[in-house]
């Protein structure tokens, strides 16, 4: 078999993920939590599971486009939330560390939506870096939490389960 192809398992993993991805966005919505300048998303807290099983990236990635469809941002948010949840989960794979897993969401949420927010605020103008760090820093602090609080307790529990493949 292919080593390059999705298993059935596979994709029925990365569509349960997208599925749930939204589902918790849709929560952090409802508690008007899932977008602005400080988000906590539930389902951030899930950016760290391609560290345990790489394939569910690509759920991250999808759940995170549903989601964002959604966003007062706009298809900058639609391309580039995404894309920082895509980056995040292939960096996570690669991570060496639970420890280190949660760190690539927060840095890439940090620079890409950061830089989002700050550019639908200022433009880029002179008030560009100003507001990329205050924006930045938020959503950070929103990713921190979701990923190294209820992202460790995924971490913590998941592996002693059968729910998702061990990383090999």
């Amino acid at each position: 078999m292919n080593k390059n192809r999705f298993t059935v398992r596979q994709m029925t993993l990365a569509a349960a993920v997208a599925a749930l991805y939204v589902v918790l966005s849709a929560l952090s919505n409802i508690l008007n939590l899932t977008y602005g300048p400080v988000q906590l998303r539930f389902s951030e807290a899930l950016t760290v599971l391609p560290f345990l099983c790489p394939v569910t990236t690509w759920g991250l990635f999808v759940g995170c486009i549903v989601t964002n469809i959604l966003s007062p941002y706009g298809a900058l948010d639609l391309i580039f939330g995404s894309l920082a949840t895509l980056i995040a989960g292939f960096l996570t794979a690669r991570c060496p560390s639970k420890w280190l897993a949660p760190l690539p969401p927060i840095a890439c949420n940090f620079l890409l939506v950061g830089g989002l927010l700050a550019y639908q605020e200022a433009g880029f103008t002179s008030a560009f870096p100003t507001a990329f760090l205050f924006n930045g820093i938020g959503v950070a602090v929103g990713e921190a939490v979701a990923c190294y609080v209820l992202g460790m307790i995924l971490l913590t529990v998941l592996p002693n389960s059968d729910i998702l493949p061990q990383r090999t």
